[in-house]
């Protein structure tokens, strides 16, 4: 028997560190841990003794022997990564906290998200850190809350490690608290030792094709947070009366989108999706979904676990033509030669598999085009339909190009998903171009490239938009640890004043921050609805609803 890691990995490792025998990868010190789709048990090398399942804030591992039919694809997956990648390296150092010197750090953290909550977990660690966490949301918990899809319960479980980190004494919430209009960065930055900004990446990137402005051409950044209830888009509508819909880009969020369209609806109302996205999906017409890559099959942005989970979705048909499998004559070389990555080989067998499974009449269906992207989207006052052009491989250089074919397909929502992008912050540095704040290890750096004492970041805001939970866990532990090496260096700036007054300040604003009690309060109302509806929780989806459930 051996353990077997599924769909629901957050890749934070938690797993790795109580492993015995080091036969979970990659490991947080292997260069691949950063871009890793998920975490893999060597099943030669596992010594059965279940450390790891106590271990995983998601309930990921399971004996193999003990496999949901659904789950047994993972076995191979874990396998597989093996074929190709060496088990004696990256072995966990232990990790000891150092001592610090006398007096207390007052820290601000903006934003409430995993990086947010990691880094802070990191540093409360320290007793004369105290950690004050601010978001402009009633609401901690960032894209888990409002980006994880509503089906993915499971991964939402991390939660747990993020209200442990909440309950400790030296940390304090103040969500509900816009940093820049409640209060000003110069503010913060006149009251604490440190202000670290882990406020995420909040636009989305375009296209930059013809007719991207059309009402029915949407982000889906904007959809997603539509469903999951985000207050910024409660009142959005969006127009699901035709039977088609495009995504543009193949990363797992467009995967998370094409799901939710075509689920029944019966099945989404056991989760925590919005009430009025509910609602609307159960008058929707859209049967089918296109998911657009401009790249070949091996090249596909979504991680294998989300692209078999897409083949278990109830009464969806994933339909892929022989023709969209084309392969570079790199890869093809590889490919047979055995030389290929195992994660790539992966992606190009499951893809074979569905491909070859043809459809069974399911009436709902999720296409996968490759090498297919799109040249503009068609319609006089409203999206009718998308122009693609067809890619292809260039001779000389084997790079993708296109090859002058040219196509159009109808649709009524066409829905783009090539990306997350960070906004400046007021205060800090921000590289336009990488949608980034400049920093090394998480310490902003100015113009000058030298660091601005006192001043952090963590998480997309500040490597840019790619990786999950537990790239964000460790990106946040980076960044934790520079505070820490800052202050034992004695390199940080003191503040002029106290936090001690940051509630009485908001308050004469007319803010009124909700501390863990405020929170603890609107997670019950949200709970007890949801157990009342068959589902986790009911989500309050307004401002004024969230403050008068925190009022209860």
């Amino acid at each position: 028997m051996a353990f077997v890691i599924t769909r629901p990995c957050c890749n934070d490792a938690s797993c790795v560190s109580v492993c015995p025998v080091n036969c979970i990868h990659p490991t947080p010190e292997e260069p691949e841990f950063r871009t890793a789709e998920m975490l893999y048990i060597d099943p030669d090398t596992c010594i059965d003794c279940g450390a790891c399942v106590d271990a995983c804030p998601v309930g990921a591992i399971f004996a193999d022997d003990e496999l949901a039919e659904d789950d047994e694809p993972y076995l191979r997956l874990n396998a597989d990564y093996y074929l190709d990648h060496d088990v004696e390296a990256g072995e966990p150092q232990p990790v000891r906290t150092p001592k610090l010197p006398d007096g207390d750090v007052r820290v601000a953290v903006v934003g409430a998200g995993p990086a947010a909550f990691y880094a802070a977990e990191e540093l409360i660690r320290h007793p004369a850190v105290r950690v004050d966490m601010y978001d402009r949301l009633p609401t901690p918990y960032g894209l888990v809350r409002a980006g994880v899809a509503p089906d993915h319960a499971a991964t939402k479980t991390v939660e747990r490690t993020f209200s442990g980190t909440a309950r400790k004494k030296n940390f304090r919430y103040h969500l509900g608290v816009h940093v820049g209009k409640d209060i000003t960065h110069d503010e913060l930055t006149e009251r604490y030792h440190v202000v670290l900004y882990a406020s995420g990446a909040s636009t989305d990137k375009r296209l930059g094709v013809a007719g991207e402005a059309l009402p029915g051409s949407v982000a889906a950044t904007d959809f997603v947070a539509w469903y999951n209830g985000h207050p910024d888009h409660c009142d959005d509508v969006y127009d699901l009366s035709s039977d088609r819909a495009v995504i543009v880009g193949n990363g797992n969020v467009a995967l998370d989108v094409a799901r939710i369209l075509l689920t029944d609806p019966d099945e989404l109302a056991a989760t925590d999706i919005a009430g009025h996205a509910l609602e609307a999906l159960r008058k929707s017409s859209i049967s089918e979904v296109v998911i657009l890559g401009r790249r070949s099959v091996a090249d596909g942005a979504y991680t294998n676990s989300e692209f078999l989970a897409m083949g278990l979705v109830d009464g969806v048909d994933v339909v892929i033509d022989d023709a969209d499998l084309e392969l570079s004559p790199a890869v093809t070389a590889r490919l047979e030669d055995g030389s290929i990555d195992s994660t790539v080989g992966s992606k190009i067998r499951l893809a074979r598999e569905y491909a070859e499974r043809g459809t069974e009449g399911s009436g709902r269906r999720v296409v996968f085009r490759y090498l297919t992207a799109p040249a503009e989207i068609v319609g006089d006052d409203v999206v009718t339909g998308v122009r693609l052009v067809r890619n292809g491989f260039d001779a000389e250089s084997g790079r993708v190009a296109p090859t002058g074919e040219t196509s159009e397909i109808a649709a009524g929502l066409v829905i783009r998903s090539i990306g997350y992008r960070g906004v400046a912050v007021d205060g800090l540095p921000f590289d336009d171009v990488a949608g980034v704040v400049p920093n090394v290890q998480g310490r902003v750096v100015g113009d000058d490239g030298e660091p601005v004492p006192g001043h952090y970041v963590a998480g997309w805001l500040k490597r840019g938009a790619s990786g999950g939970i537990g790239t964000n866990r460790f990106c946040g532990q980076e960044t934790a640890a520079s505070v820490v090496a800052d202050i034992i260096a004695g390199a940080l700036p003191t503040p002029a004043g106290s936090p001690d007054d940051v509630v009485d300040l908001l308050t004469s604003r007319g803010v009124t921050p909700i501390d863990a009690g405020g929170w603890a309060a609107i997670d019950k109302v949200e709970r007890d609805a949801g157990r009342a509806a068959g589902s986790p929780r009911r989500k309050i989806v307004t401002i004024a609803g969230l403050r008068e459930a925190m009022a209860s």
